[in-house]
């Protein structure tokens, strides 16, 4: 059932409407279009001038009523913090005008969310109709020029209650963003591919040169059989044009344009707003939709937040090699509006009709809207880049970070193409001869390289995702092609020239100075990166032995046996995993020079600071979890892993924070509840300066963790974290589509999609045509799960006596099924029977099996 939010839970929702890396409008609570970033900026808490939608409905030449289409407007009411506003206006002047608050709209509304499809109803007593809209962008899987469309579509449907006809008007309004004395508003008709009239009212300026930063335009459009437009409201002073705007609006009969020609003097330069009304008449009890998009076209990306000193810090968009401008990417919308629509609904509702529990789904799909964030962007190729989240008009860490990107997997299999171009770009910008891999990727591709030690966790991550994206894809070219770049950043960490001393002596263990994800560095053993490590010669081995390379595979190999030996033995307490340091040894700082003693030495204790010493941390097995999800397998102790996850959710998880001291960011409060990072359980001793981060619940290390014990089999404790989360993102604290860290929409939420694989136990292996399903939970004994590959993408399902994998889309080519089952008496794909034998609870096909959208692979149980 779709969770339904309404009054004060609608208060800090924003629904991004926009396409992958091509920007976003949010929709919010109440039905208002906020958070307009799509000038190549965050932009929160941002309008758009009077953007806004609008409703009349009239019967023989008389007004019934007309209303803004939105919602109560949630408090506070004592007026925002607005970023260079004008005098008369922000904290202590009430609500902007612009938030459309002040005029008729609707008493009761409500927003039912699942990304990435919104919905809203609209009632009031003094209304003669019911209102529905559906909002969305393109979400389709593996389809990633559909799914970066930059346009926000809006499908209304108006239902007449009354017991006479009625005459019903929308109207969508929507600023000039390009407030110059050049504007140019322009309004148009054409004919679609299907016959259709397609109505443009096309806003833009002709300041700009093609090539500025600030060139672009905004178009909205409708495919309505009746419109009417208004080029320009009003231009007046003080509340002239809202005020003409509504005297033209809120009466009987279309709008009358208005057109301005001549250009403004500099001195009068404003924002220009302009109405398109789509009008309709519906008998008693008949329904009517009207569609709607607004899009947009910003081509030229600027690196505003680190530009070069010198040379070009500008590059195109991958939108524009798509679309000629917003008024081409509106009429595509339109023209294509069905089938956008059916895939993007197939998809959700393939998601959604997986037999796991409602939290779950929602977690998993709500931090899709990631993807469609500023967070995100597309460079000129298509490539993908991402930055850590976003402040309010500032990326928010930039560079693809890699260390943060490792818990992000929605990305690699929904649209793994996009996913191996970040592999690309980090293996081709970031790798230094020696193997030392930068972090962070600095804009415009080709500059010079962020000069900063190598990160273990990003590092090794690199070499395991590249090992999933090969598995996922099955594109034994592409590994080659990163194969010797990979194979230099995991020797990376016995050369002689690493700097911070990883494992000189080849034990397969970490040591010397570890940076990580936490901005700061370990120096002691400790089983979070090493687990990287191990992973990292895991996967070496196992990609280097395909390649033929047989004595780098038994290195790696050899080195990843004696390492995990150590870990087990050395790094498990008997209840989890620690770090080993001596925090008074002031050598193990000394050896990386005076820098390393300033920044990590507490003078006053004698003692490292920022360690985790004897503590409890949230990533201990992160290895593992990584290792679970690409088809690695152990690299801890099996039974020692599952016992440190309990040990992880009885000393770390809280039920209330109310009681606990947070230095640190609060992301949670009061009686919310979460997993922090790190604790420190009675008997051990917590450093005076611990672990950064320590006392904070970060969402996407709450998910891995979940997600990692809902594996291990501590289902009821994974789910205890997620409806935690979940809690907080409640639409009136905080928005449920936005999880924040450092920032907005922030990409390690993402780790929230490993849940789906976690329940299903999915397993692929793309190079040997094999994919598997081992359910941890039935449900009535029949179970369901969505699944995506790079392929094709479709649904599992499995019941008392069949089970059966149906593609949706695309294609998936299968040489084996592994089960939980062995006892099959038939397979089908549709009337004919195929050939097959069983070892080991895997199915292996006579022939290999090429599945097409919409066909499936029955198989037949025993009784």
């Amino acid at each position: 059932m779709k969770k339904v939010y309404k009054g004060a839970k609608t208060r800090e929702i924003s629904f991004p409407l926009g396409g992958i890396g091509s920007g976003s409008i949010g929709l919010s609570g109440n039905g208002r279009l906020i958070d307009w970033e799509i000038f190549n900026r965050p932009n929160k808490k941002s309008f758009n001038g009077f953007s806004h939608f609008a409703i009349k409905a009239e019967q023989e030449g008389r007004l019934l009523d007309a209303r803004i289409l939105n919602g109560d407007l949630q408090a506070p009411y004592i007026g925002e913090h607005i970023r260079g506003g004008p005098w008369y206006s922000g904290y202590g002047f009430g609500p902007e005008s612009q938030t459309m608050a002040g005029m008729p709209h609707f008493r009761e509304t409500e927003f039912r969310g699942e990304f990435p499809l919104a919905g809203m109803t609209f009632a009031d007593p003094s209304f003669p109709g019911r209102v529905e809209l559906l909002a969305f962008n393109p979400f389709i899987p593996l389809n990633d020029q559909d799914s970066s469309i930059p346009a926000a579509f809006f499908e209304w449907e108006i239902e007449n209650t009354s017991k006479e006809p009625i005459t019903y008007t929308i109207g969508l309004s929507v600023g000039n963003p390009i407030p110059t004395e050049r504007v140019i508003h322009r309004y148009q008709e054409s004919v679609s591919e299907t016959g259709h009239k397609i109505h443009t009212l096309g806003l833009s300026s002709k300041q700009y040169g093609e090539d500025y930063p600030q060139y672009g335009d905004i178009c909205i459009a409708t495919d309505a059989d009746e419109v009417s437009h208004q080029d320009f409201w009003y231009r007046g002073g003080w509340c002239d044009a809202l005020e003409m705007y509504w005297h033209d609006f809120a009466k009987p009969g279309p709008l009358n344009n208005r057109t301005y020609t001549e250009e403004m003097p500099p001195s009068e330069r404003h924002k220009d707003t302009a109405t398109l009304a789509a009008h309709f008449t519906l008998n008693p009890g008949e329904k009517g939709k009207v569609r709607f998009t607004i899009s947009w076209s910003f081509p030229n990306m600027v690196n505003f937040w680190n530009p070069q000193v010198d040379g070009s810090n500008s590059w195109r968009h991958y939108y524009a090699s798509l679309f000629k401008n917003a008024e081409a990417s509106g009429k595509y919308a339109l023209e294509h509006w069905d089938r956008l629509l059916e895939e993007t609904l197939t998809f959700k509702e393939a998601l959604f009709s997986s037999t796991i529990p409602e939290v779950v789904k929602e977690a998993i799909s709500a931090n899709l809207s990631v993807l469609k964030s500023a967070t995100c962007l597309r460079l000129t190729d298509g490539s993908f880049y991402g930055f850590e989240g976003v402040t309010e008009d500032t990326g928010s860490c930039e560079g693809s970070c890699t260390h943060v990107w490792n818990y992000a997997y929605a990305l690699p299999f929904l649209f793994p193409k996009l996913e191996r171009s970040m592999r690309d770009l980090d293996f081709r910008y970031n790798s230094r001869p020696d193997g030392r891999m930068t972090f962070r990727l600095m804009l415009p591709v080709g500059r010079e390289q962020q000069h900063y030690h190598a990160c273990a966790d990003g590092q090794f991550g690199g070499v395991i995702k590249a090992y999933r994206d090969w598995k996922i894809s099955g594109d034994t070219e592409w590994l080659m092609s990163n194969w010797s770049t990979i194979r230099n950043s995991i020797e990376y960490a016995w050369a002689d020239t690493n700097v911070d001393q990883w494992d000189p002596l080849k034990k397969g263990v970490l040591e010397g100075r570890q940076h990580h994800t936490l901005d700061m560095e370990l120096y002691g053993p400790n089983s979070w990166l090493t687990g990287f490590y191990l992973a990292a010669l895991k996967a070496g081995f196992e990609m280097a032995s395909f390649l033929g390379e047989l004595d780098t595979a038994e290195t790696y190999n050899r080195m990843f046996n004696k390492g995990k030996e150590w870990a087990d033995q050395h790094l498990f307490n008997g209840s989890y995993y620690a770090q080993r340091v001596d925090l008074s040894d002031q050598t193990l700082l000394t050896q990386f020079g005076s820098e390393a003693v300033q920044g990590y030495w507490n003078e006053e204790l004698e003692e490292i600071k920022y360690q985790i010493a004897g503590g409890c941390v949230i990533d201990q097995v992160i290895a593992q979890w990584h290792a679970n999800l690409c088809g690695l397998g152990e690299i801890f102790d099996k039974a020692q892993t599952r016992t440190a996850l309990q040990s992880l959710y009885r000393h770390n998880f809280k039920s209330s924070m109310r009681n606990e001291a947070n230095t640190w960011r609060l992301y949670s409060l009061n009686d919310e509840a979460g997993l922090v990072i790190c604790t420190w359980p009675e008997g051990t001793s917590k450093p005076s300066i611990p672990l950064t981060y320590n006392s904070e619940t970060m969402t996407g290390f709450e998910y891995q963790a979940a997600s990692h014990m809902i594996q291990e089999g501590l289902v009821e404790e994974g789910l205890s974290i997620v409806s935690a989360i979940r809690d907080r993102y409640d639409g009136e604290k905080r928005n449920p589509w936005n999880e924040i860290e450092c920032g907005s929409n922030y990409a390690r939420s993402m780790a929230s999609y490993s849940l789906l694989h976690a329940f299903s136990g999915f397993e692929f292996d793309m190079v040997q045509g094999m994919i598997g399903f081992q359910p941890v939970q039935m449900m009535e004994g029949e179970y369901r799960t969505f699944w995506s590959l790079d392929q094709g993408w479709g649904i599992f399902e499995m019941s008392a006596d069949s089970l059966s994998v149906k593609v949706l889309a695309g294609k998936l080519n299968l040489k084996a099924l592994k089960l939980a089952v062995s006892e099959i008496n038939h397979i089908y794909i549709g009337d004919e029977e195929i050939g097959f034998t069983i070892s080991e609870n895997t199915v292996h096909f006579q022939n290999e099996v090429i599945l097409q959208a919409q066909q499936s692979v029955v198989l037949k149980l025993v009784h």
